[in-house]
């Protein structure tokens, strides 16, 4: 018998029990630098190596934490669904865990590309610097979709939303776009989970009967979803 399909869209919320930053706080920084600084090509142009220095200190910041009870949840869920996760995250903790589909919508901080040859990318645990090259000797970069950059696998990812017969997200502001239109790609009438600690609740999720807005932080969440779908 064929496993309902869940497609499992995750932002930063889901990694933040994990101990890693948000993408943006309130103030509209991430670690004290202005996103367009650090986020875009613009500012890979201005100061590539404030920009390698950053991604550093993020991958090294990632090499020290765990996936958290949600990771791990989902997994488990793997038991009874066909589960793919669409993440906005640009961390393993999904993989580390153990999931096994997992499609990153902003690129991977443990893998870098050439600047010139987008073909050639590869894993990278450790510091990037100027001077680190592909082998066609074109300079390295963070292997990141960054602000004004094209979101290469974001087809695939709304023709995933089609196919879902139970559609979850959790611990995202559904405030970046594309991704945040991912939802609108799936057939009108499954049932939706929305599990975050801030759900941005519009008038258009409220009309949704289909919809589950569950105001927790994510191991919480998946916990009740887990309860939910197999009670």
């Amino acid at each position: 018998m064929q496993k309902p399909k869940m497609v499992v869209l995750t932002g930063a919320g889901i990694s933040a029990e994990s101990g890693l930053k948000t993408f943006r706080d309130a103030d509209g920084l991430w670690e004290g630098h202005d996103v367009l600084e650090v986020a875009t090509p613009q500012g890979w142009q201005k100061n590539p190596e404030l920009v390698l220095d950053f991604y550093n200190q993020r991958r090294r910041q990632l090499l020290q934490v765990e996936p958290n009870l949600a990771h791990k949840g989902l997994v488990d869920l793997e038991a009874n669904y066909e589960i793919y996760i669409v993440t906005q995250n640009v961390d393993d903790l999904h993989e580390r865990a153990g999931s096994t589909n997992v499609l990153h919508l902003h690129g991977e901080l443990l893998k870098v590309r050439s600047t010139l040859y987008p073909t050639f990318i590869y894993d990278w645990s450790k510091d990037l610097i100027l001077g680190d090259v592909c082998q066609k000797d074109a300079q390295l970069r963070p292997h990141i979709v960054w602000f004004g950059e094209d979101v290469p696998l974001l087809q695939e990812a709304a023709e995933l939303c089609s196919q879902a017969d139970i559609l979850v997200i959790i611990g995202s502001s559904l405030q970046v776009y594309p991704a945040a239109g991912l939802m609108s790609f799936a057939n009108q009438g499954i049932p939706v989970y929305y599990i975050d600690k801030n759900p941005a609740v519009n008038h258009e999720l409220r009309q949704m009967s289909n919809l589950k807005i569950w105001n927790l932080p994510a191991t919480q969440g998946v916990e009740q979803l887990i309860l939910e779908l197999t009670s």
